[in-house]
């Protein structure tokens, strides 16, 4: 089974952490009204925030690394976001790291606020409270396994901690590309070095806040050129038009699903 993420308003799951942190940044005070919300992103996230953002009335800027595509820039600018470009050939900690320079834009921005989706909290609790109750109530109690890449680690951890609550045999499977460090991170507790990957919006090249190790029961790394063809494949059969990020998911799921019975449900 596939949950189609893309019909939210953004076109991406990301919307339910954007809206769900900016509204406990209110109640927290956080986030004041004619306030800037400033985040760093590979795209679906950034989409998501300045789509809330226009829709409330605040500011949007968006750094986003600049091997990421024009579309999704264009996209953004549409929504009344300033779009800030980032190198992306640069290690985590450095001063020109997306992150670093999303951090020290907001704090030098009057009525700044960093939504920090890598550390946020409410990016996970944002799942827990809805992909993952609507996943349980769709399958209506029937599912065998969760298959979901990472990016931020929220979708996974969130989803699969509700999923896990509700049936403990439930496995929940990461997917990664080659490169990113949470294969081999979840595999062995070793931070190893970062490498390179075409598919966007997935893998990391540091472990974030978000991301929770012991809710994830197996991984599957995918490479990009499977990712790609199966998300080719996805649209000209069935009508579906997703991103790589989701091709890498499909492929990690039929592995998954080829190891199960018959009649799992993943």
């Amino acid at each position: 089974l596939l949950k189609l993420e893309s019909a939210n308003p953004g076109g991406s799951v990301k919307d339910r952490i954007a809206l769900h942190m900016i509204r406990q940044a209110e109640a927290r005070g956080e986030l004041q009204p004619g306030g800037t919300i400033v985040e760093c992103t590979s795209g679906n996230t950034g989409a998501g925030l300045c789509l809330v953002a226009a829709a409330l009335g605040y500011r949007s800027l968006i750094v986003i690394p600049d091997k990421m595509s024009q579309e999704k820039i264009d996209t953004m600018r549409a929504f009344g976001a300033e779009v800030v470009i980032a190198p992306s050939n640069v290690p985590s900690g450095h001063p020109e790291h997306y992150l670093q320079v999303a951090e020290r834009i907001a704090a030098e921005t009057p009525g700044g606020w960093w939504a920090d989706q890598f550390h946020n909290l409410d990016n996970p609790e944002a799942h827990y409270r809805s992909t993952g109750p609507e996943l349980w109530r769709q399958c209506e109690g029937h599912l065998d396994a969760f298959v979901a890449g990472c990016g931020t680690g929220g979708t996974i951890t969130g989803t699969g901690r509700y999923l896990r609550e509700r049936n403990p045999e439930v496995l929940v499977v990461g997917v990664d590309p080659p490169g990113s460090v949470y294969e081999p991170y979840w595999r062995t507790g070793v931070l190893e070095e970062a490498g390179s990957y075409a598919v966007e919006g997935v893998g990391e090249d540091e472990i974030p806040g978000t991301w929770d190790r012991a809710v994830i029961t197996g991984y599957e790394v995918v490479e990009d050129e499977v990712s790609f063809e199966l998300a080719r494949r996805l649209t000209e059969r069935t009508g579906v038009f997703t991103g790589g990020s989701a091709g890498m998911a499909l492929a990690a799921a039929l592995r998954v699903a080829r190891g199960l019975p018959e009649s799992a449900r993943v």
